[in-house]
């Protein structure tokens, strides 16, 4: 049995490094000679570098953008700005490039002289997303045909995490838990939903993030279905935004946050009441809470599909989906908050059934208990999956319910 063995602390340069010959072995296994990246996260992938974002799923005209060769062991970055930008595995001098502006036709055009001398005629490119430009220049820009998707190749190769990865993922995880146990210490009545969210950004930033990726979370959960916002699906709602509401004794909070460092996500999802404990009630939810989550972790281990944490989720929860059907059992994470693998999701049993877990994979797993009258229990917790089991890397308690 091989157990991962984490460092304390991340090699980032070792760490781009190996992302690099992931990615390049992944396009190299769908047949793709070169990538087209605009998505944030796409391009710190691929290069190593990160910047500052007020949104960090904004999509502008002057973003970085990325171009990844087969047969080039470093990828080249198109940079709108400099200032404030971190490159740990930072790239050679003659493949940071001046910026280019795909939303314009004119930029567009500049970028497919670039592309022509980047490229080898004939190659077979993938792109992340088209501007409406790059889409109105497609023959020219891509004149051996439509771009094929490079998420898949994006998905293939952040799906095994490296050491060096965990590291970074378990880092901004310990960032996260210090800055909620400091928020959690001072939860009382009359607090207002936007004065939780300041203060644990606050604390996040003191306590070494480098990012808020998501807006923070305090929704309080109605007692009904009937007494929370009208969804689609005739089920709960969940995120609602965070507003000035003042938080009320008695209050259930399903708590969700998400910061970054080194380009890596944290996930944090607790279930907190206002003022008082859980009273009976809600605490054998909880239990029935920790009875699904631990039938799950029962059977997680490489070799196991997603069909089987499913099967063992609902066969704890009495027959039926402890999860809400917009959302799922478990998702991966890395440099997104969610990411490949997904686990009990609307693309159906099948997906589940051929999806195989392996070792180095992450997954958080989020079941929901829900009973009218109680306003339901959530919890969030972030698992290595290994060979024979799982390692933990959420480090948190689970008050105010215990087991």
């Amino acid at each position: 049995m091989t157990v991962i063995d984490i460092p304390s602390e991340p090699d980032l340069a070792r760490m781009g490094r190996e992302r690099g010959a992931k990615l390049r072995a992944a396009m190299a296994q769908q047949g793709v000679d070169a990538l087209i990246l605009l998505g944030n996260t796409a391009v710190s992938y691929a290069t190593g570098v990160s910047w500052p974002l007020g949104d960090s799923g904004l999509a502008h005209a002057d973003r970085p953008v990325a171009v990844v060769v087969a047969d080039d062991p470093w990828a080249h970055l198109f940079m709108p700005f400099r200032e404030g930008t971190s490159a740990e595995s930072p790239l050679p001098s003659d493949h940071v490039h001046p910026p280019v502006y795909l939303e314009y036709d004119e930029g567009v055009r500049t970028f497919a002289g670039v592309i022509s001398d980047l490229v080898p005629a004939g190659a077979t490119v993938a792109a992340d997303e088209l501007t409406g430009a790059m889409r109105r220049a497609e023959k020219s820009l891509f004149p051996g045909g439509p771009p094929s998707d490079a998420a898949l190749v994006l998905a293939a190769a952040k799906l095994i995490k490296t050491p060096d990865e965990l590291a970074c993922i378990r880092t901004a995880l310990r960032i996260t838990e210090r800055a909620m146990a400091d928020i959690a210490g001072s939860l009382a009545p009359g607090m207002r939903q936007i004065d939780l969210s300041a203060g644990f950004v606050r604390q996040a930033y003191e306590h070494g993030a480098q990012a808020n990726v998501l807006d923070p979370i305090w929704q309080v959960m109605p007692e009904s279905r009937e007494a929370g916002v009208w969804t689609t699906h005739g089920d709960l709602a969940l995120p609602l935004l965070t507003t000035e509401r003042e938080l009320a004794r008695g209050d259930v909070l399903w708590t969700d946050v998400s910061i970054g460092y080194a380009g890596y996500c944290s996930d944090f999802g607790r279930t907190w009441i206002v003022g008082q404990d859980p009273d009976p009630r809600q605490q054998a939810q909880f239990g029935r809470w920790w009875e699904i989550h631990s039938a799950v972790k029962n059977v997680l281990r490489a070799g196991a599909t997603a069909s089987d944490l499913t099967r063992a989720a609902i066969t704890a929860n009495g027959g039926t989906k402890p999860w809400l059907p917009h959302f799922y059992l478990a998702h991966g994470m890395g440099t997104d908050p969610a990411e490949m693998p997904f686990v009990g999701t609307d693309l159906g049993e099948e997906f589940d059934e051929q999806l195989v877990l392996q070792a180095g994979m992450v997954l958080v797993l989020e079941p929901v208990v829900w009973e009218d009258g109680t306003g339901g229990y959530r919890s969030e917790e972030v698992l290595v999956i290994e060979d024979e089991g799982f390692t933990a890397l959420t480090d948190y308690t689970y008050a105010p319910y215990g087991h």
